[in-house]
């Protein structure tokens, strides 16, 4: 049975709703900016636009230190940048360029960063439901309190590995929290085509696991029950499966025709654009005036755009990188 979210005594705090917004506007901001830079033809490569998405992860901002361990997707750069991957290192992986975090050999689909404790990127779908299995055991085996994040689309849920991974981490009691990211589409294919269940969440019970379906895009019910997944992982008490709705603005990739998205469907979900409208409530609540939210996007858009010219300016990787981190060094052996 689906567990109901956590009733909230009180509206999250303003100043964790501001966190929130600065985190999913930066999100955002830097998408739009990915995708302008495409389009102009300064970037190349395959990029897969989370845009409409962001809240999910920015709830989970507040509450992750820096050791906890978050993996995500190939459409995970509102995850990377929530857990805050530095913007100059992930441009420039992004760009290919040997400044990145994997010296240009990842891309978008293989960004990592483990000083920030973004552990792992996978472009396989599911593939990082049991990889976090087996993070979160290392962390239960170690005797620390970390927790870990394990993003992943609702079409993942529809492989083997998510129900394996969710029966293993109940079997063990680990600190993991699944986070699927329902946007309604598994690459070209909508929800209702290829699940079999009306909420991802109620699969949850079959594994004798605590299980959330939340609104994904507001962050009144979005942080609190993060905030409850998190803290029990903390406290020793097991896993949570959290299905948070959502809606992705555009394709499965950039350039996607989208033509098996309906329009109307496309035009309400941005019409209630979840970054635009929490900085409607922040302001409208008075839980910031107009100057400070203007001033932290000025500070957004100056940081992302010193990204993007560090990382342009970046060289491109030496040919001698191809066989580093690659093969075992013979001469060590």
């Amino acid at each position: 049975m689906t567990t109901a979210p956590p009733a909230a005594t009180a509206k999250v705090a303003p100043e964790i709703l501001r966190e929130i917004y600065a985190v999913a506007a930066k999100a955002a901001r830097y998408d739009d900016r990915f995708r302008s830079l495409k389009q102009s033809g300064k970037a190349g490569g395959m990029y897969y636009s989370p845009r409409g998405q962001e809240i999910i992860p920015a709830s989970f901002a507040p509450l992750l230190r820096s050791d906890d361990q978050v993996l995500t997707i190939y459409r995970g750069v509102h995850d990377q940048i929530a857990k805050g991957v530095p913007l100059r290192e992930l441009t420039a992986e992004f760009l290919g360029r040997a400044t990145g975090t994997c010296k240009g050999k990842g891309g978008p689909m293989h960004v990592t960063h483990p000083d920030s404790g973004l552990l792992v990127t996978t472009g396989v779908v599911g593939s990082g439901l049991p990889i976090g299995v087996g993070v979160a055991l290392s962390a239960k085996m170690r005797g620390t309190d970390q927790v870990t994040v394990v993003n992943f689309g609702d079409g993942a849920s529809n492989i083997g590995a998510f129900h394996e991974a969710l029966n293993l981490a109940s079997v063990w009691n680990l600190p993991v929290v699944f986070v699927c990211q329902n946007n309604r589409w598994a690459e070209y294919t909508s929800y209702a085509t290829g699940t079999s269940v009306e909420r991802i969440a109620d699969r949850g019970a079959a594994y004798s696991m605590r299980s959330l379906h939340v609104d994904g895009n507001d962050p009144e019910a979005m942080y609190p029950a993060a905030e409850a997944a998190v803290n029990a992982a903390r406290a020793g008490e097991g896993p949570t499966l959290i299905e948070a709705t959502t809606y992705r603005f555009f394709g499965h990739y950039f350039g996607d025709s989208m033509k098996y998205m309906p329009k109307e469907e496309l035009k309400q979900a941005k019409d209630r654009d979840p970054v635009a409208l929490l900085r409607k409530r922040l302001i409208d609540e008075g839980h910031a005036v107009p100057a400070e939210v203007e001033a932290i996007e000025r500070e957004i858009d100056a940081e992302i755009e010193d990204a993007f010219a560090f990382a342009l300016d970046s060289p491109q990787p030496d040919l001698a990188e191809l066989h580093t981190d690659v093969y075992r060094n013979e001469a060590h052996r």
